[in-house]
C-alpha cells in the first residue's frame, strides 16, 4: 500500500513538473488552434493587442503581464522555426540559445508594441510629455477588401539620437523663498530645469507592414504604437493608418453586400440570356434568365458579397440590377404591326402615384 501511494505521488509530481516545463500555452493565449495559419495568428494578435494593451486597462494589475504573454506567444508562433521547436519541446525548449527579440519582430508589425515586451514597457504616467499622434489615410481597393492583403508602407521617422553636450530638460515652476532681513521673507516663482544629455533628431527610414484584413470597413484604424512624432523629453506619439476604401468602377459596397448594374438588350430582356460577371478576385459568377426581365429588376446571388470582418466565413450578397437597352432605330410600320401581333398586348396606360408605399 505504501509503495502504491508513493508511486502515485511520484507520478503526480512528474505530471506537475511536466506541466511546469511545458510553460505557457501560446495557442491558448492567442485563442487559435494548433493548426492555425500565420495569417490567423497575425489577425488574432492584432485584435488582442488592442484589447489587452496596458494603456486601455489601467485598473488591471496584470495588464502588463498579459500583454507580455501575448507578445511572447506571437513572437514564437509567427516564426516557423520557433513554432516547430515550441510544438516539439514546449516553451522550455526555446530557452537554450534563443533570446527574446520582441522589439525586432514587432516594430515593423505593430509599431513599438514590441518594445513593451522586453523590459522597457511604455510608461503609464500621464504626466510624461508625449509627441503628437499622426493619422494617415491608407487607400485600399475593393479587391483588397475582398481578398485581404499585406501592404508595406515606408515611413521616414525622426528619431532622437544622443549628441555632444548637455541641455536643459524637465523644466518646471518652483517656489523659492529669499530672506530679505530679520523676520522678512519673499517667495518668488522661478523656472527650474535639470541637466540632461543632449539629443538631436535624425530621420530614419522604416518599413511598416499593414495587414488589410478581408472585410475591413471604411474608416477603421490600424495603430502603430510609438511611430508618431517624437518628444525629446518623453514618449513618441502613435501612428494610425485610417482605411479609406476607393470607389470601384463595377461594384458598390453597402455593408457586406455588393451592388452592380448589368445592361441587357430588349431581345434578351424578352427571351432570356446567360452571362458571367467577373468578380473582384477574378472568379466568374454565372447569371442565367429564361424569363422576361423588366428594367430595374434585381437578382440576388447569396454568398457572393464581401466577407464579414468579424467572421470571414460569412459573406454578403451580390445584388445585380438589370438595365434594358432599347433599340436606337425607329421601327417601320410593318415592324410595329408585326410586333403587336407577336406580343398580343393591348394598351395598359394608367396614371397613378408611383411613390405610394415608399
Amino acid at each position: 500500500m505504501a509503495l502504491g501511494w508513493l508511486g502515485r505521488a511520484c507520478l503526480l509530481l512528474l505530471c506537475l513538473c511536466g506541466e511546469a516545463a511545458a510553460g505557457r500555452d501560446f495557442y491558448k493565449i492567442l485563442g487559435v488552434s494548433r493548426g492555425a495559419s500565420v495569417k490567423d495568428i497575425k489577425k488574432a494578435y492584432r485584435k488582442l493587442a488592442l484589447q489587452l494593451h496596458p494603456d486601455r486597462n489601467p485598473d488591471d494589475p496584470r495588464a502588463q503581464e498579459k500583454f507580455q504573454d501575448l507578445g511572447a506567444a506571437y513572437e514564437v508562433l509567427s516564426d516557423e522555426e520557433k513554432r516547430k521547436q515550441y510544438d516539439a519541446y514546449g516553451e522550455e525548449g526555446l530557452k537554450d540559445g534563443h533570446q527574446s527579440s520582441h522589439g525586432d519582430i514587432f516594430s515593423h508589425f505593430f509599431g513599438d508594441f514590441g518594445f513593451m515586451f522586453g523590459g522597457n514597457p511604455r510608461q503609464q504616467d500621464r504626466n510624461i510629455p508625449r509627441g503628437s499622434d499622426i493619422i494617415v489615410d491608407l487607400e485600399v481597393t475593393l479587391e483588397e477588401v475582398y481578398s485581404g492583403n499585406f501592404v508595406e508602407v515606408v515611413r521616414n521617422k525622426p528619431v532622437a539620437r544622443q549628441a555632444p553636450g548637455k541641455r536643459k530638460c524637465n523644466c518646471r515652476q518652483e517656489m523659492r523663498t529669499t530672506q530679505l532681513g530679520p523676520g522678512r521673507f519673499q517667495m518668488t516663482q522661478e523656472v527650474v530645469c535639470d541637466e540632461c544629455p543632449n539629443v538631436k533628431l535624425v530621420n530614419e527610414e522604416r518599413t511598416l507592414e499593414v495587414e488589410i484584413e478581408p472585410g475591413v470597413r471604411d474608416g477603421m484604424e490600424y495603430p502603430f504604437i510609438g511611430e508618431g512624432e517624437p518628444h525629446v523629453d518623453g514618449e513618441p506619439g502613435d501612428l494610425r493608418f485610417r482605411i479609406k476604401v476607393l470607389k470601384h468602377p463595377v461594384f458598390e459596397r453597402r455593408g457586406d453586400d455588393l451592388y452592380t448594374n448589368v445592361t441587357i438588350s430588349l431581345v434578351e430582356a424578352l427571351t432570356g440570356f446567360e452571362m458571367d460577371v467577373t468578380h473582384l478576385d477574378g472568379h466568374k459568377v454565372h447569371v442565367a434568365r429564361d424569363k422576361i426581365t423588366k428594367p430595374g429588376a434585381k437578382l440576388w446571388k447569396k454568398g457572393e458579397g464581401l466577407p464579414n470582418f468579424d467572421n470571414n466565413n460569412i459573406k454578403g450578397s451580390l445584388i445585380i440590377t438589370f438595365d434594358v437597352e432599347f433599340p436606337k432605330e425607329q421601327l417601320t410600320s410593318e415592324q410595329r404591326e408585326g410586333l403587336k401581333q407577336l406580343l398580343k398586348q393591348g394598351s395598359v396606360q394608367k396614371v397613378y402615384n408611383g411613390l405610394q408605399g415608399y
